[in-house]
């Protein structure tokens, strides 16, 4: 999908057609949402920025996407249910340096017995998919963690990585069940989305769904994609489209943690500012030797699964030079539609940025302009 027009390289004084608050040393940022908006009258998007634990920035603009509203994160939710595995992690449940097959003995099939979480949960597993895929129902229960447990690995574990674009999200479902007892979604739900007043869902109560607006996307009729293919094991093909995902009930409601989490920019922002400063005068709920272990980069370089480079944590993206959205410090999750949330503890601030429409560019898009937008102000007024 090509954007209806192009961007420009600075951003042009103009009316202000966003609605929303922003503080004033953070107007730049404003300016440039605006002229997105002025460019394209089909751009809608929320952005939302925490600084130091305070909301300096809540706007939206376009049509479809005001206040109030939640739309669909795509792999956002890998950031989201990466918060209950470092919950876990901080606890002392969950080793990350322990085989995943001394938590879920059944996972050890197949040569996959010395995989160690820490592995399996930056995309070393080599289980991007399974033949045949999982029908939109098995996510997220036990039954898909049992086949992906029987799978046989594309690669040796540990020795590359290429991105599990939804069965990284059974993977920490499985492991929260087996060391805490209790689905991932309902841990994050008691933990942190409650307690936080966060607007961001894994699993979508039905009295939400009037809030909800579907994720818009351009799709190509003729494009096939073999389900074969890395690519198509990645994409759950034939099965399902990954773009479609969101839009379906079953998968809000289910709250798959790899790609069905719903919900706002303000949510995706003050869910990483609850992290790693607090929220409303508290602390973060992270300490930081736990967001050490989490933002640490495992893995960089050639992705296995998209030929493209990339870096990960514990889950969590980490900015490179092809895709810079924070400082060397920054830990986050981008989604499908180019929807980002992040926390950069170099300068205390927690982003979320969520548009209407699918967005190509997720490199060097619009989010990341927005992001690098909001560095400087925070730079300028440190």
């Amino acid at each position: 999908m090509e954007l209806s027009t192009p961007l420009p390289s600075e951003p042009a004084a103009g009316p202000q057609l966003s609605v929303g608050t922003a503080d004033p040393a953070f107007a730049a940022v404003r300016e440039l949402f605006d002229t997105f908006l002025a460019q394209d009258p089909g751009y809608s998007a929320q952005l939302a920025v925490y600084r130091g634990g305070a909301k300096v920035l809540e706007i939206s603009g376009g049509p479809g996407l005001g206040p109030g509203d939640i739309t669909g994160t795509y792999s956002c939710s890998k950031g989201a249910a990466a918060f209950v595995i470092a919950l876990l992690v901080q606890d002392g449940l969950l080793d990350l340096d322990a085989a995943v097959a001394s938590y879920w003995p059944e996972f050890a099939a197949h040569g996959k017995d010395l995989l160690t979480v820490r592995q399996a949960l930056s995309h070393q597993a080599g289980l991007p998919g399974i033949a045949g895929g999982f029908a939109l129902e098995e996510f997220p229960t036990p039954e898909a963690a049992r086949r992906l447990a029987a799978a046989a690995p594309l690669w040796r574990p540990g020795r590359t990585f290429g991105y599990h674009a939804l069965t990284i999200g059974i993977l920490m479902e499985e492991l929260c069940r087996r060391v805490a007892g209790a689905p991932l979604q309902e841990l994050f739900d008691e933990r942190l989305r409650r307690p936080f007043g966060i607007d961001f869902f894994l699993g979508l109560p039905a009295e939400e769904e009037q809030r909800f607006r579907e994720v818009l996307y351009t799709e190509d009729p003729d494009a096939w994609l073999d389900p074969l293919s890395l690519a198509g094991l990645n994409s759950n093909a034939p099965v399902s489209s990954i773009m479609e995902l969101p839009n379906h009930r079953v998968i809000r409601a289910g709250g798959m943690s790899s790609a069905g989490g719903i919900g706002s920019a303000e949510g995706l922002a003050r869910l990483y500012a609850a992290a790693i400063t607090g929220v409303d005068g508290g602390p973060g709920f992270l300490a930081p030797r736990t967001i050490g272990l989490m933002a640490k980069e495992q893995v960089w370089g050639l992705d296995r699964s998209s030929g493209l480079d990339n870096a990960f944590g514990v889950v969590f993206m980490k900015p490179h030079p092809g895709r810079d959205f924070g400082s060397h410090l920054a830990f986050g999750h981008e989604g499908a539609n180019a929807a980002l949330g992040f926390a950069d503890p170099g300068y205390g601030i927690g982003f979320g940025y969520v548009p209407r429409r699918s967005e190509e560019g997720r490199t060097n898009g619009r989010a990341q302009r927005l992001s690098a937008a909001v560095r400087k102000a925070c730079a300028s007024t440190h």
